[in-house]
């Protein structure tokens, strides 16, 4: 009896046991996680700040309207590739060449004026008060001569003193009329100075007035001033324009600038010469490059944002990137070749600390990692990881050091 009874006792024991295993197994596999995980691989990372820009022409030649008309003919069309002096379209010039042919005819008789003035006035009348004035001091030379004789010849008795009084009478007359005719020809230079003056003055207002009509004839018949594409024509045959009216304009487009818009937060992240790539939505399929070529200056308004503006010179060698369209501008501000990396959720933040949570042997551990550059999706480590470590990736379960985790690999 005590045999059997031990027997059961230890057949009762060894159940127990079996079913502790299996309790044991069964709450083991309850703590188990389902986590996400991916590898810590090696490849080029490049940090971007993304915004927006505006396609320009790096030298734009603008066509406008010299004085208000009515186009005659136009003789290409927008978006045509020009050579240079090829000629673009006229406009109606008859009454600025009439105005031409007026103001010609002023200056030729201002410059014969001004030759008369520089030679001291009209000649005819400068010739008579200069032969008047010699004349004039002719006699009255002499009679100072005979004034002299005369008064010696009185000292003698050999003429008389009304001989001498009449002598004296006459040089005084003669005396005046120098006086006189040196007056008038004072008067006649002073004259002559002040035309000169004057008329100079009319001659440059006139020959000012010829080069702006000269300008605006040039404008009515306009060629084009280099190779390149006519990228904005909006007249039309028989449209009427005003003077100032843009009315062409033309540039080569094979290099173009982007004006891109910076927010105020990502302008310390800009230097000369970084890589830039533009997006355009009407070729979803292109992409342009180019480099950041004059940092901003200064913050202004644009809409709801403070930006600076970068200009960046851009390869268009296609010439399907036209002036004044908006596009999507990414530039690359930092750039590693092979760095180790990771992506950005699986990295954590703990004050000015990172640290991920590294996978190994189905359990979690708290890894404290160096991070460099950054962009949209991955973050460069700088240590703390190796090439070939496992990370997990957030999700429904908590992560914690040393959580038992069912791996599950990121597709």
């Amino acid at each position: 009896m005590e045999t059997g009874l031990g027997r059961t006792l230890w057949l009762i024991v060894g159940i127990a046991l079996a079913l502790t295993a299996v309790l044991v197994f069964i709450s083991g596999r309850g703590t188990t996680a389902r986590v996400t995980v991916t590898d810590v691989t090696r490849e080029p990372l490049s940090s971007m700040v993304s915004t927006n820009g505006k396609v320009e022409p790096i030298a734009p030649v603008s066509f406008r309207a010299g004085f208000p008309t009515l186009v005659v003919k136009v003789l290409v069309v927008e978006g045509q590739q020009v050579k240079r002096g090829q000629p673009l379209f006229v406009l109606e010039d008859t009454a600025v060449t009439a105005d031409l042919a007026r103001a010609r005819a002023d200056l030729a008789a201002q410059e014969e004026a001004l030759r008369a003035a520089q030679a001291g006035g009209r000649a005819d009348q400068a010739a008579r008060a200069v032969a008047e004035l010699q004349k004039a001091q002719a006699a009255r030379d002499q009679l100072r001569r005979d004034n002299e004789a005369l008064t010696k010849l009185t000292a003698q008795k050999a003429a008389t003193m009304e001989e001498l009084e009449k002598n004296r009478l006459a040089l005084a007359q003669a005396e005046a009329d120098v006086l006189s005719l040196e007056k008038v020809k004072q008067t006649i230079e002073r004259q002559a100075k002040f035309d000169t003056e004057r008329v100079a003055l009319l001659v440059e207002h006139d020959r000012n007035e010829i080069r702006d009509l000269q300008e605006k004839i040039h404008s009515a018949h306009p060629t084009a001033p280099i190779d390149g594409t006519l990228y904005s024509l909006p007249i039309r045959t028989g449209d009427y324009v005003k003077e100032g009216d843009l009315v062409a304009e033309m540039a080569d487009l094979r290099h173009v600038r982007v004006r891109a818009f910076i927010d105020q937060p990502e302008l310390g992240q800009l230097a000369v010469n970084q890589t830039v790539d533009i997006f355009w939505d009407a070729h979803p399929d292109r992409a342009w490059s180019g480099r950041t070529e004059i940092l901003p200056k200064q913050v202004v308004p644009h809409g709801t944002r403070n930006v600076g503006e970068l200009l960046c010179s851009v390869n268009n060698d296609r010439l399907d990137l036209l002036p004044n369209t908006t596009v999507d501008v990414q530039i690359r501000v930092s750039e590693r070749p092979y760095v180790l990396v990771v992506p950005r959720g699986a990295v954590f933040t703990d004050g000015s600390r990172r640290f991920v949570f590294r996978e190994e042997d189905d359990h979690l551990h708290r890894v404290e990692i160096k991070v460099g550059i950054v962009n949209a999706t991955m973050i460069e480590v700088v240590s703390g990881l190796q090439l070939g470590d496992v990370v997990a990736l957030p999700g429904e379960t908590p992560l914690k050091e040393n959580l038992r985790v069912r791996p599950v690999r990121q597709e």
